[in-house]
């Protein structure tokens, strides 16, 4: 039964990651002067590894801490959120280079679409 649980969350993993880094991609395809890549997809898929990994690991504890201020704002501070996971990211890789916070929003939302859209496709595939 651990072993089937284990699957899960790899598969989920790896979708995620799958997710945020084609986001990346067409993010860096429709900002080209925000975002710089070197042109490298390695660049993109390392990029949305860390990215995967830091909503994982550190997106939890940051909407826990939040928490008021997305009640407030009615859930529209989760921009903020996935803004500074992506921005976080592009500073802690290098060779990913977003160039300001209000870009890094914006990659957020596009990744939050790609995912709803990937999320749709899969669900209805059921």
């Amino acid at each position: 039964m651990q072993a089937t649980a284990h699957k899960g969350f790899v598969y989920r993993f790896l979708l995620r990651w799958v997710v945020c880094s084609l986001g990346l991609w067409i993010a860096a395809g429709l900002l080209t002067n925000s975002i710089d890549y070197g042109s490298r997809i390695s660049v993109i898929v390392v990029g949305g590894l860390l990215l995967a990994a830091l909503n994982a690991i550190l997106k939890p504890l940051l909407v826990i801490l939040s928490l008021p201020a997305i009640l407030i704002t009615l859930g529209l501070f989760m921009l903020v959120i996935n803004g500074l996971t992506v921005f976080l990211v592009s500073k802690l890789y290098t060779p990913l280079h977003i160039t300001n916070f209000g870009a890094a929003i914006v990659t957020g939302v596009i990744i939050g679409i790609v995912n709803y859209l990937v999320t749709a496709i899969l669900e209805e595939q059921n």
